[in-house]
């Protein structure tokens, strides 16, 4: 359920980002794929290849979508 609503919601945010262009859009979009990306992560590591150790992955996946979204917001305020 996480996977299909993080999935939905960058795709979401991506659409309304080719329409009006907005900089915090795109960021946002970005981290919600990055979130979306985690959560592939996450349901491979436990459910689809539990002898696979993706505990790595799921971690870089998540710090990249914290960080997008920290870097978008704090530029987005500086404008």
């Amino acid at each position: 359920m996480c996977l299909a609503a993080s999935a939905l919601c960058a795709f979401l945010l991506l659409a309304a980002w080719r329409e009006t262009r907005s900089r915090l859009l795109f960021w946002t979009a970005l981290g919600f794929v990055f979130l979306a990306l985690n959560n592939l992560f996450l349901v491979s590591d436990l459910i689809v290849f539990p002898d696979l150790y993706l505990w790595p992955m799921r971690q870089a996946a998540s710090a990249l979508a914290v960080g997008v979204l920290l870097y978008g917001f704090i530029w987005e305020a500086e404008r």
